[in-house]
């Protein structure tokens, strides 16, 4: 029981007692800072508080996520990675954004529902779990149908996944590296490939492979995103190998060619380019070699 001098006074009236459990000492991601949210932001740079940059239809995602009407995008500001390559600092990075209540959460769910989107697709939430679970639960019971997309970095612990367990339909994570000394160096988590592919494992477990309707639209499954690094960095040929040995080759893939210096890759020799053809190339040339069917490549 809280007492009434307790700070819950303040806190956002829908988070449940376990909910403000969670957030008073956050172990939530793979950071496990222990933090109280409620009084100052964690590794991630957030608070109890959930800040969103933006929320539109959005056609600029895959094929089976974007559909003919567009995914419901909600992107939300903050990280618990330290990429020095982020296309999208000035929200991961530098906390451009807006404070929102899960109420107004909920509100953005079914009104991008009402604009017809195809689901309902959280952008960077690893550090935001409780708070977007909590507004999916409610959300669900006013009427949302559309399935729901957890769109990561892949940096996602086994427990923060155990909550959503049954509240999202589609996993969308990176596996941006293979070895941990790269991970280290350019996004600041040495253990982002030991944790993002128990983190895959565990949501293929939960929805298995990407199911697409005979409209094109996914319904239900994981997608798995690799970005293609210069240089080798991202390792992406031995991901692959560990995809088909782990998870199997009928995994939608989606490989991007869409690096460019962004952000701190300047700083970078290594980075400081886009990736040459060649690079691309090789990559495609593993995926047929392995056996992969399904998936979506880019222009290089």
């Amino acid at each position: 029981m809280f007492h009434k001098n307790d700070k819950r006074l303040f806190y956002d009236p829908l988070l449940t007692d376990e909910d403000i459990e969670l957030l008073r000492e956050c172990r939530l991601c793979p950071r496990e800072c222990g933090v109280n949210r409620f009084e100052q932001a964690g590794v991630c740079r957030a608070t109890a508080d959930v800040f969103v940059s933006s929320a539109n239809l959005h056609f600029g995602e895959e094929p089976p996520i974007s559909g003919y009407s567009g995914s419901g995008t909600i992107f939300l500001t903050h990280c618990n990675l330290r990429c020095v390559y982020c296309q999208n600092y000035p929200i991961s990075q530098l906390g451009i954004g807006n404070r929102r209540t899960i109420k107004q959460l909920v509100d953005m769910m079914l009104n991008l529902q009402s604009k017809g989107a195809h689901n309902i697709n959280f952008v960077t939430p690893s550090h935001y779990v409780v708070q977007i679970r909590r507004a999916i639960i409610i959300a669900r019971e006013r009427g949302l149908r559309i399935p729901i997309v957890y769109n990561t970095s892949g940096y996602d612990s086994l427990d923060a996944l155990g909550l959503l367990k049954g509240l999202v339909e589609i996993y969308m994570p990176d596996l941006r590296y293979f070895d941990s000394e790269p991970a280290k160096i350019y996004s600041g988590a040495a253990d982002y490939p030991e944790v993002a592919r128990k983190a895959v494992k565990e949501m293929h477990n939960q929805v298995g492979d990407l199911i697409v309707g005979d409209d094109g639209v996914a319904t239900r499954g994981i997608l798995i995103r690799l970005l293609v690094l210069p240089n080798g960095i991202s390792g992406t040929e031995k991901t692959l190998r560990w995809i088909a040995e782990n998870l199997g080759t009928n995994v939608y893939l989606s490989v991007m060619s869409q690096y460019f210096p962004a952000h701190r890759a300047g700083e970078f020799p290594e980075l400081k380019r886009r990736i040459k053809r060649e690079e691309y190339m090789r990559v495609l040339e593993v995926i047929d070699e392995l056996g992969f069917q399904r998936g979506y490549i880019q222009p290089i």
